[in-house]
């Protein structure tokens, strides 16, 4: 089976490129770091089927799929939530959510041989769900996050803050820290906004995880956590916040 990885994090494809030369018959044949690439590529060599990145620079991998015109099965890769990802279920088409395992992995290509095609109407709708930006249907309750050569599963309702990390988003439950695969722009609109709060440009804290809110001698305010750690910063945007506390 021939295969084409397209991923804009070259940690990823390394870690797929693993994993796929472990699997029986299976290569790869290419590798692209954007959606004009992996489509270029797609037409030139027709693999058996692409593995491709939802958010990529340039075209999106959904809309790679949409435009592949020969024939190449899909898989989805993605590091939407639960809630998110039902609609891939829902449409019977393959993905894989980030971070990927070897035994998932598995399972997605032995279903490639006689998975069909994704259609021309059920890839509009996927687009229209997905780089639309449409929020989920319930705030997020679950995250997976990498833990060795595992996944764990941590519940948003533990998390006492989140910080950008670049495309990342660390995740602290008290002394522990684990990297999201996901924009904290991105993230806040799957969280509930009652139970989370933004008070800078890079942060999300838990409201129920705040133990006190100090003002400096400069009029600064700053939140302290039950579960310790330096005082975190609270921006002038989200200072009023905090007034009826």
């Amino acid at each position: 089976m021939r295969l084409l990885i397209a991923d804009d994090e070259a940690p990823l494809r390394a870690w797929l490129r693993r994993l796929i030369g472990e699997a029986a018959d299976a290569e790869i044949v290419a590798e692209a770091a954007d959606g004009d690439t992996a489509l270029a590529l797609i037409e030139e060599l027709k693999p058996d089927a692409a593995l491709l990145d939802i958010r990529m620079p340039g075209l999106s991998g959904l809309d790679v799929a949409a435009r592949i015109s020969v024939p190449c099965r899909v898989i989805f890769v993605t590091a939407y939530d639960e809630f998110a990802v039902q609609a891939f279920e829902q449409a019977a088409v393959d993905y894989l959510l980030k971070p990927v395992t070897a035994a998932r992995l598995a399972k997605a290509l032995a279903r490639l041989p006689t998975a069909p095609p994704a259609s021309d109407a059920l890839l509009r709708e996927l687009i229209a769900r997905f780089d639309g930006g449409a929020p989920a249907t319930a705030p997020l309750r679950w995250l997976r996050v990498g833990d060795g050569d595992g996944v764990r599963l941590v519940d948003v309702a533990e998390v006492d803050r989140f910080e950008a990390a670049d495309k990342y988003t660390a995740l602290h439950v008290g002394g522990q820290e684990w990297l999201l695969r996901m924009p904290l722009k991105e993230l806040e609109r799957q969280l509930d906004a009652h139970v989370f709060w933004r008070i800078h440009r890079g942060t999300l804290v838990r409201v129920a995880a705040i133990r006190t809110v100090r003002r400096d001698l400069m009029g600064r305010l700053w939140v302290e956590l039950r579960g310790g750690g330096a005082p975190l910063p609270v921006s002038r945007s989200y200072a009023h916040l905090f007034r009826q506390m």
